[in-house]
């Protein structure tokens, strides 16, 4: 598959770096799912696999390219396996490795990615054209998102909105799968639920300088409208090494009581595939006596919900699409009968 795009410029200082429009080749190996577990049926019976992504950002001195893998799962949004057309969503999150990063010698200008290891995001939608049995086209649009979560600095990270094109070849099978049951045991226990968990993450203020850390505390009441979907609000409570700098720098002195934190109320979203679900928040600080980073914090995600109702999650937090850091976190969900 070639995707053919532009760099989203979410910042002013980052139009230096743009020189032209990148290009991104990428192999994708998947198989459809059988249908023999609930989440399968679900999901519209959905593609999973690996795609291998190549990244020209036509910039070679200061951005150069960069190689990505990446897990994914393929969605259909219509259930009629037979269409001959189905608009399908893609959800990917994996590892890119980018062959030019800042550095304040050889590459100064570089104040989008800060490291050579970054996290990988991929939100693809896609058309599967059925040409014949075996072969399908699939045009469609992708937005594809690549930086370290500010675990070293610069990193305003790299967004690309690209239109894409590419084959699809089936490799037959003579095998037959009979499906005598379901797997229902990824099923949510009940409609409503209360999901309480903690989690740490650190990030760099300056280059060149120690790791600060930071602390999440967060609990949030979600309706299951279905095992897909479910939404929530909920309130999370950040105790950030770099906001006390802040408070420090604004107000001569150092945070006490109240102060040592920031707190934001949040609307909450997840599409669960079984046991995975990908959560899409958005927040409004409510207590923060300084405001470095805007009023409005954002998460995107990964959990895994066990069966015994523990949770870990690895999550993204941002303002206005700038990464503040990596969360790793722990968790429980206590289901409301």
């Amino acid at each position: 598959m070639i995707n053919q795009g532009f760099i989203l410029e979410h910042r002013s200082t980052i139009g230096h770096l743009v020189k032209g429009y990148p290009t991104v080749y990428e192999v994708s190996i998947g198989k459809p799912t059988l249908g023999n577990k609930l989440w399968h049926v679900e999901n519209n019976k959905p593609d999973v696999g690996f795609a291998f992504s190549i990244v020209d950002f036509k910039n070679p001195q200061q951005l150069g390219y960069a190689l990505a893998l990446a897990p994914f799962a393929d969605i259909p949004l219509h259930r009629d396996e037979q269409r001959k057309s189905r608009l399908i969503m893609r959800l990917s999150w994996g590892i890119a490795y980018l062959n030019k990063s800042f550095d304040i010698h050889e590459n100064p200008k570089n104040i989008a990615i800060g490291s050579h290891v970054n996290s990988f995001v991929q939100f693809k939608w896609l058309w599967h054209v059925q040409l014949t049995k075996n072969l399908r086209f699939e045009p469609g649009l992708a937005f594809s998102h690549a930086s370290n979560g500010r675990a070293k600095v610069p990193n305003l990270g790299l967004n690309v909105v690209s239109i894409n094109a590419g084959f699809n070849f089936l490799i037959p099978s003579t095998k037959k799968t009979v499906i005598n049951r379901i797997d229902s045991s990824a099923g949510v226990k009940s409609k409503n639920e209360i999901m309480a968990y903690a989690a740490f993450g650190y990030n760099q203020r300056e280059v060149a300088t120690d790791p600060l850390y930071n602390l999440l505390i967060s609990g949030a009441y979600y309706r299951n409208v279905r095992n897909t979907h479910k939404f929530g609000i909920g309130a999370d409570i950040f105790i950030d090494q770099n906001y006390l700098i802040d408070y420090k720098n604004t107000f001569n002195e150092y945070p006490s009581g109240i102060n040592n934190m920031r707190m934001s109320v949040k609307f909450c979203y997840s599409y669960n595939i079984g046991r995975i679900s990908f959560p899409v928040e958005i927040g409004y600080y409510v207590i923060q006596k300084v405001n470095p980073d805007g009023p409005v914090v954002s998460r995107i995600g990964v959990r895994y919900y066990s069966k015994c109702g523990l949770v870990t999650s690895v999550g993204l937090r941002t303002h206005f699409a700038v990464a503040y850091d990596f969360e790793y976190g722990l968790g429980y969900r206590f289901f409301i009968k």
